[in-house]
């Protein structure tokens, strides 16, 4: 059976599909290393081509100078176009990336549709702000009559904007690059990650059909050759990257020489602090059902289980048992809760950290191998550790897999220094029946955003982003679109 948008064996490019030069990419199935497609892979040259037209559509183009409603109005027509493929983007999720159907409609799909609705909506509210009326002496005539002055602070677009997108959830990660950019008045080259390029070459569709101003929207699918031109042209004002820490330096890196924007959401090694007060059951349920998540392969997943020592042995052995009854396989099937890992040199790098863990004396609870009768595929066990010190490797390193550490704690400060002791600082969370304790504690963690007894739903008003080594930036909230402007005092005289 043929996957959605497959047939897509060009880059976009200027408002046309264009050919890359011959040169294409076999994409796998994760779950059955079968073939989906054969993508197109870009070079620096077609990336050059990209950077050109987006530059062109924003100096002389009509999209920065369209009002906000107008590109909202655009926007908005785009949101509806993916809406009716909805199917057909989950079908694609699900062979590409290998994530389980629950999660991929939940959280690949339908969620990130709702939270750019979110941001149409948001986007018409006009944040443009008058300086108060001031009356001063004239400084070239001072004994003349006083001047009458005011002014506006004005946002306006940043520009050109290269967008770098990770694996896991490339459509909403992808929809998070292309919705800010675009609404705030930039032009955008859009690329994929290799292992998931069709997630992103399916919005040149959706570009065309929506009659979108050609080079507004670029997508160019390739490897380091093209993520380095665009994060080191001085064409491309800002980078807007979702990925690894180890890329996001290098991204940092390539874009100092010219001094243009970055915007970076990188990796976690998130806590979730169990309280002796908490519901053990439901929150070794709930730990272990994260870290099911598109196999782990998420960068805000809590992994650290920070337990307090009097219910540790409990909320260890509730989560084997909940690990047990975890259905891994081919998502193909709906019953499944977990699929495969990305590639197998992701594989690979799980089972080296699981060694580590066994090596450096952590206790196995479960998991740390392969599952049994998945011959095909690049599946690996849910694995959970006891007897994790915080300095371990396990414990401070961002697996990206379906690996949890269990570390005991025994008072609420040291539950926080632990949480703490990381060099990432993405998310984070609490379990406890004491709210007010909780939420002192939240204000304490050092991370982007902290769930209290597993957070309050979907929330598209809630900025997302990392302290330290986690990012720069805010993706989604109310200020999402400013991360991709730039901010301009406009000074006259009043009363003459």
């Amino acid at each position: 059976m043929s996957i959605p948008f497959t047939h897509l064996t060009k880059l976009y490019i200027d408002g046309a599909w264009v050919a890359a030069d011959g040169a294409s990419e076999a994409v796998l199935n994760p779950a059955s290393e079968a073939v989906i497609g054969h993508a197109p892979v870009g070079d620096s040259v077609s990336a050059d081509a990209a950077i050109a037209a987006a530059r062109q559509a924003f100096d002389n183009g009509p999209w920065p100078r369209l009002s906000m409603a107008e590109r909202a109005d655009y926007m908005r027509r785009m949101h509806g176009a993916l809406v009716v493929r909805r199917e057909q983007i989950a079908a694609l999720i699900i062979a590409e990336v290998g994530c389980s159907q629950g999660v991929t409609y939940a959280m690949q799909v339908d969620m990130p549709l709702a939270h750019v609705l979110t941001a149409i909506d948001q986007s018409l509210h006009n944040d443009a702000r008058q300086i108060p009326v001031d009356a001063t002496v004239n400084p070239f005539n001072p004994a003349g009559p006083m001047i009458l002055g005011s002014g506006s602070i004005e946002r306006e677009p940043i520009g050109v904007v290269a967008g770098i997108t990770g694996y896991n959830f490339p459509f909403l990660l992808n929809l998070a690059k292309v919705f800010p950019a675009l609404l705030a008045g930039n032009t955008l080259v859009l690329k994929p990650s290799p292992f998931t390029p069709y997630s992103a070459l399916l919005f040149g569709l959706i570009a065309e059909e929506i009659g979108l101003p050609k080079g507004v929207l670029n997508i160019v699918t390739g490897g380091a050759e093209v993520g380095s031109l665009l994060s080191s042209d001085p064409r491309v004002d800002m980078v807007s990257f979702t990925g690894s820490e180890a890329v996001g330096v290098s991204i940092m890196s390539q874009a100092a020489a010219t001094l243009k924007r970055v915007h970076l959401e990188l990796g976690g090694k998130s806590a979730l602090i169990v309280r002796p007060d908490a519901d053990i059951q439901a929150t070794a349920l709930g730990a272990i059902a994260g870290l099911t998540v598109n196999a782990g392969q998420g960068c805000a997943l809590l992994t650290r289980f920070v337990v307090h020592n009097s219910v540790r042995e409990q909320f260890v052995q509730i989560a084997k048992a909940v690990a047990s009854q975890m259905k891994i396989g081919n998502p193909a099937d709906p019953s499944v809760v977990m699929g495969p890992l990305i590639r197998e040199s992701q594989r690979g790098k799980v089972e080296h950290f699981v060694a580590s863990g066994r090596d450096a004396g952590a206790t196995l609870v479960c998991g740390g191998g392969r599952p049994a009768g998945l011959a095909k595929g690049f599946f690996s066990d849910i694995t959970l550790f006891d007897d994790v010190r915080n300095d371990m490797s396990i414990a401070q390193e961002e697996i990206f897999g379906p690996v949890g550490v269990t570390i005991g704690f025994d008072t609420d400060e040291e539950a926080i220094a632990i949480a703490n002791d990381s060099r990432y600082g993405l998310n984070g969370g609490i379990a406890t029946a004491d709210a007010a304790t909780a939420y002192q504690m939240a204000r304490r963690i050092r991370a982007g955003s902290v769930y209290l007894n597993g957070g309050g739903g979907k929330m598209p008003y809630a900025p997302i982003g990392g302290y330290k080594r986690s990012g720069i930036g805010r993706e989604f909230g109310p200020d999402w679109l400013r991360e991709f402007t730039e901010e301009k005092s406009i000074i006259y005289p009043i009363g003459r």
